[in-house]
Formats: structure tokens, sequence, C-alpha cells
């Protein structure tokens, strides 16, 4: 069984997305202070997987706007309805089931990868404290699957303590982007042993996290905390996902499966 799409996997759009980036960038930036930090962690060429916190509404759209590349993100397929949805397709955005195996997404996240192109992943499935506590191992098995460099990215400033999942932050607010050091892997070709996968997911786990905290440090902000009680969308699990407090056990599902690929905005 090989990694590689199939020749019926299409590269997604890229027409719009590369056309709007500059137009959305002066939007953003004429409505918020916007500081990004870290862009020369960023390859220049070559496959790259953006692995974003996920705090707020906002942090999808700039993720694909404002990384020194055109990123395809994996988006949640319930946004992909109506004008919405043919905008995100229009626009290179890659629909994703969260709650079962997406094979389709893996495809075109795949096809992305190997054409050379960015994809933008959030390993915490939905939006939280943004602070990395459950990591959803997606990223991961493109990382194996590919060899393609993880970038880390912390975004800060999105959503406001206290505030909705889906508020923004008021005009002039301060949001900083840091793009951290990459993290590499060399590609190993499927079948994977289950301890090599998990081994590299924690790999993987432990420096996004240690980039985060770099990326606070340097800016001298704050995460903005829980979302309010109530404010929570039910939590992506298909039995591959891990959390800060049992970061010592081992995920009970058989690993390296398409099936762990959660990673959505």
């Amino acid at each position: 069984m090989s990694d590689l799409p199939r020749p019926s996997a299409h590269h997604p759009r890229r027409a719009l997305l590369h056309g709007l980036r500059p137009v959305f960038r002066r939007v953003v930036r004429a409505r918020w202070d916007l500081r990004v930090h870290g862009i020369g962690n960023v390859p220049t060429s070559g496959p790259v997987i953006f692995a974003s916190n996920h705090a707020g509404w906002l942090d999808g759209p700039l993720l694909a706007i404002m990384a020194p590349r055109p990123v395809h993100a994996l988006t949640k397929q319930e946004m992909f309805v109506g004008k919405l949805g043919r905008f995100l397709r229009g626009a290179g955005q890659i629909p994703l089931n969260r709650f079962s195996a997406d094979p389709s997404a893996i495809k075109a996240c795949l096809r992305v990868l190997q054409d050379g192109g960015a994809i933008g992943i959030f390993p915490e499935g939905t939006r939280g404290s943004g602070e990395l506590e459950v990591f959803h191992h997606g990223v991961s098995y493109l990382a194996l699957a590919t060899g393609a460099p993880v970038v880390p990215v912390t975004q800060v400033g999105t959503r406001l303590p206290g505030g909705a999942s889906g508020s923004l932050p008021p005009r002039g607010a301060r949001i900083d982007i840091s793009y951290g050091e990459a993290w590499r892997t060399t590609r190993t070709p499927w079948p994977r042993t289950r301890e090599h996968t998990l081994a590299t997911s924690t790999l993987l786990w432990e420096h996004l996290r240690e980039q985060q905290a770099r990326a606070l440090a340097l800016t001298g902000r704050r995460l903005p905390g829980p979302l309010p009680v109530g404010d929570r969308e039910i939590e992506p699990d298909t039995g591959f996902v891990d959390h800060t407090d049992n970061v010592a056990d081992t995920p009970h599902q058989q690993a390296d499966t398409p099936a762990d690929q959660q990673g959505a905005s």
C-alpha cells in the first residue's frame, strides 16, 4: 500500500487562494495590530505542514492569509455549505470529517505535499484554550508519510480571555503570529510500526509545546484560557488522541491509520 495519492486525488484549487491573499492581508492589517515573528523558520520551497494552536475563529483565516506561503488548511466540513462553502473550495481549503476516517481529505493533503505545497492543520482538533493540551495525531501521520517538515504556529490575540469561540478581537487589538523552528522526521513508507508512530507523535507534540512556550516568552503574551462554560464543540475523537493529563499513556487505537487525521478549524 502506498502513502502517495492516486491520480484521482486532485490538487485543491489555487488561483483564488493566491489572488486574494494580498487583498485580505491589507484588510486584516487595517483592522488589527498584526505582528508576525519567525518568518525565517518557514522553508521557502518544498512541502511543508503548518501546525497551529487553535483558540478562536480567526485562527483559520489568518493561517491561510498571513503565512509566508499559500496554505491549504484542513477545515471542518460543516463550514462547506452555501456561499461560504463555495468560497472555501474556491480558495483551496480542504473539507474534513472530524468524526470518522476521511480518505478524501488525506489524499488531498498528500497531493498538496507531493506537489511541494503547504498544508495547514490544527492538532487540537477544535477551538479551545490554544495551549495544545489536546493532540490529534494527523499531523504526525502526514509528516511520516511524506517527510515534510512541520512548522509550529502560535497565534495569540485572536480571542480575548473569556471570549466566545466565534468572537473576534476588537478593532486595533494586537495579534501575534509566531512561526517556530521546523521539526523534521524521515519519511517512513507504509507499513510503519505502532511503536514508531507513537514515538514520533510524542516527539512532535513536545516540540510544538516547546516552541509555543518560546513564542509566548518572545512576545510577552498569554493565551486566552478556556472557552466560556457551555461554549464548546464536541471534541473530535476517533480514539487516537492524547491529552496533557495522560501524556505518558499510550493512545488506545492502533497507530498509523488515516482515521487519526483530525485537525480542522
